[in-house]
């Protein structure tokens, strides 16, 4: 597949919601399947995930994590190209004050998510 098919806005848009958006783990883990390779790595600050299940726990930690009005929105489009997509998004409260801000940047083989590398915005950048 050419690289320069893949719909990076779309996918990344879709990770986004449907993963880090999802509080039910069963209906998350079916988009992780639908998003991810089977062998995906998802990388945080402080920890890396690999595989369905393993990053299905580690998105499940983070949203206990945090209140339950708290939501990840995309500050724009994600734009790639060569395979990898970039995805800047916050989170906060629904309606509320953005609390955290980051990047996404993910590594593509096809059309699914190889590698998910997640950066934080320090606080106050």
């Amino acid at each position: 597949m050419n690289a320069e098919s893949i719909d990076y806005n779309g996918l990344m848009q879709a990770n986004l919601t449907r993963v880090f958006g999802e509080r039910d783990a069963d209906r998350r883990l079916v988009a992780i399947r639908e998003l991810y390779a089977g062998d995906a790595v998802l990388y945080e600050p402080d920890a890396s995930a690999t595989g369905h299940a393993a990053i299905n726990h580690s998105v499940s930690k983070l949203l206990s994590s945090l209140p339950p009005t708290f939501a990840f929105t995309a500050t724009g489009p994600a734009v790639g190209h060569h395979g990898v997509g970039r995805l800047r998004w916050q989170s906060g409260p629904l309606n509320g004050p953005v609390a955290v801000t980051g990047i996404d940047v993910a590594h593509f083989h096809g059309n699914l998510i190889q590698s998910l590398f997640v950066f934080l915005d320090p606080a106050g950048g």
